[in-house]
């Protein structure tokens, strides 16, 4: 990445005005692979809010993983509580994780992969049918122990809004470089502190945005009188 050594020094200053900003975070970890892939495909499109909501709801409306895969795509979306293009997107990539996994295993379960080293179970979860960079960097970094920093959309947006890296920089080049700045101990701590501030910074935003709109509008108002 290009000027590598400022922008490290930038995340290095970011890691510490976060932590400062909140109170410790709680380290997450799932025993089955499977349940941080299937929260890691809500997550990845939706807020961490909603994403804990829909899979509260998962819980009590599906048996188990299985029935959460043969399921329609309708179902999962009405489960999800919003029918919109993102909650579409999300149960079709479920729907289509599950069945992959169960092509290969004849069981939704991953749980082959904690036999595996960390380099050839990301391997694997990176072969299988419809899983993205965020899923694998999330089921590695929850689930298998792995050094990873999962970004979302929203998360990389934030890094080049606030010129933390480089903007030209795709997906994979953030994550390893992040990789390289924050230890494999303090993984999960960076990035539940950039997402949540990087949602925070979003939704101020798009208040802003309303409020300069109403202000417009009222405006416009006064003026016609």
């Amino acid at each position: 990445m290009k000027n590598s050594k400022e922008y490290s020094k930038r995340i290095q200053n970011l890691f510490r005005t976060l932590k400062h900003k909140r109170s410790k975070v709680q380290q997450v970890s799932y025993e089955m692979v499977t349940d941080s892939v299937v929260y890691s495909i809500i997550s990845e499109k939706m807020s961490e809010k909603a994403a804990e909501t829909a899979v509260k709801r998962f819980s009590e409306y599906f048996v188990d993983l299985n029935d959460l895969r043969v399921s329609r795509i309708e179902e999962i979306v009405e489960v999800l509580g919003e029918n919109t293009p993102v909650a579409k997107e999300v149960a079709s990539r479920i729907i289509r994780v599950l069945q992959a996994i169960f092509n290969d295993y004849h069981k939704v379960s991953l749980e082959a992969l904690k036999k595996l080293g960390k380099r050839p179970a990301r391997q694997v979860l990176e072969k299988t049918d419809g899983t993205t960079s965020f899923i694998v960097d999330y089921c590695m970094l929850t689930s298998l122990r792995g050094h990873a920093i999962p970004l979302t959309e929203n998360m990389i947006a934030y890094l080049k809004t606030n010129d933390l890296v480089d903007g030209d920089a795709d997906e994979q080049q953030i994550s390893g470089f992040l990789a390289k700045q924050i230890s494999a101990k303090n993984g999960y701590e960076f990035y539940a502190l950039l997402r949540h501030e990087s949602e925070r910074q979003k939704i101020t935003a798009k208040t802003k945005s309303r409020t300069s709109a109403r202000k417009t509008t009222q405006t416009k108002k006064k003026a016609k009188k």
